[in-house]
């Protein structure tokens, strides 16, 4: 376990449910009410401004006041490109959707599995997410013809290559399948570099190891308090300088962990948590 680590979020990593005390209970029910209203207070008014032909803000807004209820507090560093971009970023949490959405207005590439939950699905779509399917490897071009045709429509896109989420001191080997959207890359469009970064707390906000989605969301939102969250906005850079998926990914991923190890003021540790399904495996046993 690492030095620093709350036990119980150590355990929850091994697979077990966090129990709750009843100050946590309270803290996390009175977060999903919250969560609850802006649902029903921002939704309807996005399908007003969808029936009145407007562009509608109303989506970005939700996501940022999501993140903010979730305990969040966002400190946008460097300038996002709106339009014409494709971000890339580490990955660490479910928070990091809503913070980076609530920030730039970005939609997402997400795991298909996510589309198919009956409530974040329906509200990823309003974003605009773009699903695939990791195990798909017959329907990769179908994919990035989707991500294509996305870009086409001048959105801004976030991809996390990592393909899992880690801890805030590590950043795994950035996959490249979803990168092909940039072989040529689209005329106009830009690759942005964009670290995330929690501090200390990351250690804690991690979706890590075993964990399940819904004992993750239960520990954060049942947090006392608030925490940071700093998004660096890194120089963007033209794709045509770097020619291949490859290539744009190891420029990426250079600046990603020279901003990072400046943020920690030290250097990355390997990640302690095999991730079978991106080909990771842990230098020891779980736990580090």
């Amino acid at each position: 376990m690492a030095d620093g680590v709350d036990p119980r979020r150590h355990d929850a990593a091994l697979g077990l449910p966090t129990r709750l005390t009843p100050a946590e209970s309270f803290r996390f029910w009175r977060r999903v009410g919250l969560l609850l209203l802006a649902v029903l207070t921002h939704v309807p008014m996005h399908y007003l401004w969808r029936l009145l032909r407007l562009p509608s803000p109303w989506p970005r807004w939700f996501l940022g006041r999501a993140g903010r209820i979730a305990g969040a507090r966002v400190e946008v560093i460097g300038t996002p490109l709106r339009r014409d971009v494709f971000y890339v970023s580490n990955h660490l949490s479910w928070i990091d959707i809503l913070a980076s959405g609530g920030a730039s207005g970005t939609a997402f590439v997400a795991k298909a599995e996510i589309g198919a939950s009956p409530v974040v699905g329906w509200l990823a779509g309003l974003n605009r997410t773009v699903y695939v399917k990791r195990e798909n490897r017959m329907g990769v071009a179908e994919q990035i013809n989707a991500l294509r045709d996305a870009l086409t429509e001048n959105w801004a896109i976030t991809v996390f290559p990592e393909g899992t989420t880690t801890d805030g001191k590590s950043l795994l080997p950035f996959k490249t399948p979803m990168l092909r959207v940039l072989e040529p890359p689209p005329p106009g469009v830009m690759v942005q570099p964009v670290l995330l970064d929690y501090g200390a707390v990351g250690e804690e906000i991690g979706w890590v190891g075993e964990e399940g989605g819904v004992n993750n969301a239960r520990r954060v939102l049942s947090r006392k308090g608030s925490f940071p969250l700093r998004i660096h906005y890194l120089d963007p850079f033209d794709p045509h300088d770097f020619p291949g998926r490859k290539a744009i990914a190891a420029e990426s991923r250079r600046r990603i962990e020279d901003a990072l190890v400046a943020a920690l003021g030290g250097p990355l540790r390997p990640f302690a948590w095999t991730v079978a399904p991106v080909n990771y495996n842990g230098p020891g046993e779980s736990g580090g």
